[in-house]
Formats: structure tokens, C-alpha cells, sequence
């Protein structure tokens, strides 16, 4: 019977929690809460969403994340993992889609914890996941494109073909101020959260730049601590303000953010339009299930800890239903912010609250500030993101892999970008299983341990399923006169269709008047044959511990 259990981290981290962690969450949070700022406001821009959007999600789902969830420094919120698929269902759905589509994905979610399959998101294929997420990243940074080079486009197609012919299309729009003011951002996050780090980590260019100016070096290692994402944010922003650029702002297209939290509002969709969305709510949580476990997993890394998979789950499960009620979009962990929560010394989800109290007194009393935020700049912070997201070195290395993992990454990684991530995530999966049969199958083998024209033994090697009942097959093609002994003892693993296979077997050695000898048979084995009566079949003078007892009593005896 399943036992259902619903405790969350924070709940475990509160016993023994004193000032000096409660002080230190503070300090994490408040970081976390800036650098969040605008990384929500981008994501929800790039999905086809007004910015507030992203930020009433980073606040509410965020919050119930940390609160519900099985991790403890884990951070949540919009991820540039659902850009893509977000934009379509809008483009396809309107926001009203997107709305039932994310609660949908919320309930799945909350089951998929319930039922204990957090640790079987762990066993999707790391082919699979390295291609979506490197397509995802191609197809992120392209969406950008538009606002990168302040084109002209009206409506941005949702598929990649079509997203190219816009692109193209409308280059002869290309705005000079926006495509500087972006690459002026880029450059500058490419050096400050890239380069400068890696150099200023470097004993013997740190030492050389000492003695030139020491005090210069001590300054910027202090200035890292300010989010790259927030300079530029600042900077391009007042650039743009002071200097009147003819750039396109959140305000000209949104007409800024609003100073107040949305009310709870019921999707007003027709229940018999659900069925239709099944499908993206399955996308949906199926990626919000594998980034928010592989964000708790570098998590645990970071902090020496154990997430709960089936906890976090869950909690991601009702922070993605609740949140769209309140004008909110998918969320899931993130690693970037979760890294920084944990880097700025979060010891437990308290700190993720506070990143979402500092969200809101954001929103309730700088709102009106966001309006001349250009949107190049944040163009430019999603296209750095897309890049830190993409595994790009795997390309490089795939020469070092074998042929289907090779084909399966690059199948998916093809499929995303060509077709929709639904069917890449499918094809993913299913050629998995069919590379993993395969292997399995040519791991189990039989080796002929004894011959001759009344009696046979044969050893049993790996597993016996579906995929390799054809080495009984093979046996009972060719059976001794008097006796047949099997050795299980090598012998894992035994599923239906194996003992559908010795059952074939057993009759056939039945109608001959064979003997049929069991040997070593392991706990699953056993059980396997237990629960299909296989073992009563057999009189218990049939079994033996080991082959070379069985060989010797029936070669004395025969």
C-alpha cells in the first residue's frame, strides 16, 4: 500500500536553526532576490509574456517552492528552459492556455511525487537531456535576435523555420542604437562573469597584475560579488535614458510593470479545450521535473546535503498550480540563482523567501523605474544565459562516445529545434530503451558447462527478459536424452517472458521424459518463478545449491 508523506525541507532545517543561519539566509536572499530581478523580468519578455509576469512568478512560486519543497537552499522561479515551449503554447493557446496548461502541469507534478517517481527522472539518459538543453539554448539565443537588432517584427513565429524567414525578412530594420547598446551588454557579462573570474582565479596573473596595481586587483575581486546582469541593467538603462536613444523599452511595449500584486482569476477556458493541452502540460512537467532535480542535485553538491525528490516534486507541483491563478508562468529550480544562494552563504529555504519578500517591495515601490529599461539589454542577459545553459563542450567530445549516444544526442538536439521538444523528449526515451535492450540482451549469454548425449549443463550470464529468451529458445532446440541442468546462479534478473520461456521448456522436457535440473537460483529469480508456479512444477529432488553438486549426483546416477 502506498504511504503517502508530504514533509517538506524546511520543516527538517528549522530544528536548531539559530540567528546566525537566520542572518545569513538574509544576506543570500538578498543577493538571490537582485540577481532574480532581471533574469524574471527577461524570461517572461522572451516567452511572449509582459515582464511582471516573470516577476509575480519568481515571487509566488518561489515562495512556495522554498516553503514545499525538498531541497534546502534550492531556488525557484522561471527558467530559460520553458522559453520556448511557453512562447508556442501562447502563440498556439493565448494566455489562457498557457494559465491551464501550467496548472495542468502542476497536478502532474504533485502525482508524479506522490507516486515516488522523483528518483526515475533521474534515469533519463544524459544524451537526452545534454540535447534538449544545448537546443533549447540555440533556440533561446535566436529568439533574441529580434530585440538584439531591434527588427521590426510584429509577431515572432514560434517554429524555427519560421523564426528564421522573420529574421531575415526584417534585417533591413536593423536599429544600429539597439544592436551597439546589446553587444556593448554582451561583451561586458562575457568579461565579467567569464573572463575576469577565470583571471582574477589565475595565482600567476593575479601576482603579476599585484605589483602593477594591487589595489585595483583587490578592488574588482570585491566588485564580483555585483551580478554582471544588474550592472548592465543599470548601465544600458541610464545610457539609454540620458542619451534619449531611439531603443525600444519595457515601457514603450508593456507600458511598465504595475506596482501591486494580480488578483486570483480562474482561467475562462471551455472544458472541452482542456484535452488539446495535455500534451504541453506533459512537456512542461516533465522538464520542470528535470531541471528542479538536477538543480537540487548540484544543490547537494554544493552543501553537502540530500534533497528529496519526491518532496520536491511536490512542492514544484503547487507552486506551478498556484502561481498561474495569481498571473504567473511555469517555474522550476533554477541552478544560476541557486548556485548564488548557496555561494552567498543560504543554509536554508528562509533564504529563498526572502529573495521573494525583496522581489516584492521591488515591485510595490521601484516598479515605475523598469519603464525605460531597454529591451536589447535584457536581450543581451538571455543570450549570455543561453549560453552558460548549452553543454557545448559535449559536441567537441562526441568523437569519444559510442554511435547511439552519439545519434540520440544529436536526434534530439535536431528534433527540438526542428519540430517541438515533446517528440525529441520521445524519441529520447524511446531509443534509450532501445539502445539499453540491446546491450542487456548481448550481455546475457549461456555457456556450455558439461556434454554429452544424455546430459547437458548450461550456465546462465546477465538478465533474462524479453529481449534474450531466445537463448532458451536455443536450448530446447537441442536437449540431451535424459538430462538438462540450468545454472541461475550468474543469472540477475528474470521477467515474464523469460519464464514464458521456461515454461516452454518444462513442457517440452515434460513430453520427452527429460529431467530438468535448477541450479543457484538468486531472490529475484526465485520469486519470479515462485509467483508463476514454474517451481512446483519441479520436485524438490530437481533443485541444488551449485551446478557442480547437480553434475556430479546425475553423472553417478546416470
Amino acid at each position: 500500500m502506498l504511504k503517502f508523506t508530504f514533509r517538506p525541507k524546511l520543516l527538517e532545517v528549522l530544528r536548531g536553526y539559530g540567528a546566525h543561519d537566520f542572518w545569513s539566509d538574509i544576506g543570500a536572499g538578498l543577493t538571490v532576490g537582485v540577481v532574480a530581478l532581471p533574469l524574471a523580468m527577461a524570461f517572461a519578455i522572451a516567452s511572449g509574456l509582459p515582464p511582471q509576469v516573470g516577476l509575480f512568478t519568481s515571487i509566488i512560486a518561489g515562495f512556495l517552492i522554498s516553503v514545499f519543497g525538498g531541497s534546502k537552499v534550492q531556488i525557484g522561479g522561471p527558467a530559460g528552459a520553458f522559453i520556448v515551449i511557453v512562447y508556442g503554447i501562447v502563440q498556439n493557446n493565448g494566455l489562457q492556455g498557457l494559465i491551464i496548461a501550467t496548472i495542468m502541469s502542476g497536478v502532474l507534478l504533485f502525482l508524479m511525487g506522490l507516486l515516488r517517481l522523483g528518483t526515475l527522472i533521474r534515469f533519463i539518459p544524459i544524451a537526452v537531456v545534454i540535447g534538449f538543453t544545448n537546443a533549447i539554448a540555440v533556440l533561446i539565443m535566436l529568439s533574441q535576435i529580434k530585440d538584439f537588432l531591434g527588427l521590426n517584427i510584429l509577431k515572432m513565429p514560434a517554429d524555427f523555420l519560421g523564426l528564421i524567414k522573420a529574421i531575415v525578412g526584417a534585417f533591413e530594420s536593423l536599429n544600429m542604437a539597439a544592436f551597439l547598446l546589446a553587444l556593448c551588454s554582451l561583451i561586458f557579462l562575457f568579461i565579467w562573469q567569464w573572463w575576469l573570474p577565470r583571471w582574477l582565479s589565475n595565482p600567476s596573473r593575479t601576482k603579476s597584475a599585484m605589483g602593477l596595481a594591487p589595489t585595483l586587483t583587490i578592488f574588482l575581486s570585491k566588485l564580483q560579488k555585483i551580478p554582471g546582469s544588474i550592472i548592465v541593467l543599470v548601465c544600458a538603462t541610464a545610457t539609454a535614458f540620458l542619451t534619449d536613444l531611439p531603443v525600444e523599452t519595457i515601457g514603450t511595449r508593456f507600458g511598465g510593470i504595475p506596482n501591486q500584486l494580480p488578483k486570483f482569476e480562474w482561467p475562462a477556458l471551455a472544458l472541452d479545450q482542456w484535452p488539446q493541452l495535455l500534451r504541453p502540460a506533459l512537456t512542461l512537467a516533465l522538464l520542470g521535473a528535470i531541471e528542479s532535480l538536477l538543480c537540487a542535485r548540484i544543490a547537494d553538491n554544493l552543501v553537502d546535503d540530500h534533497h528529496n525528490p519526491n518532496q520536491e516534486l511536490m512542492g514544484q507541483g503547487i507552486a506551478n498550480f498556484v502561481a498561474p491563478l495569481f498571473g504567473g508562468m511555469p517555474a522550476t529550480g533554477t541552478i544560476a540563482r541557486t548556485v548564488t544562494n548557496v555561494k552567498n552563504g543560504a543554509v536554508s529555504p528562509i533564504a529563498g523567501v526572502v529573495h521573494c519578500l525583496i522581489l516584492l517591495l521591488i515591485v510595490l515601490i521601484a516598479a515605475p523605474l523598469a519603464f525605460h529599461i531597454p529591451l536589447c539589454a535584457l536581450s543581451a542577459i538571455l543570450m549570455f544565459v543561453a549560453w552558460n545553459m548549452g553543454e557545448w563542450s559535449e559536441f567537441i567530445h562526441l568523437k569519444e562516445f559510442r554511435l547511439p549516444y552519439r545519434i540520440i544526442l544529436l536526434t534530439v538536439f535536431l528534433l527540438t529545434i526542428l519540430v517541438d521538444l515533446a517528440s525529441a523528449v520521445e524519441f529520447g526515451l524511446i531509443g534509450a530503451c532501445i539502445t539499453f535492450i540491446y546491450r542487456i540482451s548481448s550481455l546475457t549469454r549461456t555457456e556450455l558447462f558439461y556434454r554429452s548425449p544424455k546430459l547437458q549443463a548450461h550456465r546462465l550470464y546477465g538478465a533474462l527478459f524479453f529481449g534474450a529468451v531466445q537463448l532458451i529458445e536455443k536450448i530446447e532446440a537441442d536437449l540431451p536424452e535424459k538430462v538438462l541442468i540450468l545454472d541461475f546462479k550468474n543469472l540477475i534478473y528474470l521477467d515474464t517472458s523469460g519464464t514464458d520461456a521456461l515454461s516452454s521448456l518444462m513442457r517440452t522436457c515434460e513430453k520427452k521424459s527429460l529431467r530438468l535440473i535448477i541450479c543457484g537460483l538468486n531472490h529475484q529469480p526465485q520469486g519470479m518463478m515462485q509467483r508463476s508456479n514454474l517451481l512446483n512444477r519441479l520436485p524438490s529432488s530437481n533443485f541444488y545449491s551449485d551446478i557442480a553438486t547437480a553434475l556430479n549426483a546425475e553423472l553417478i546416477e546416470n
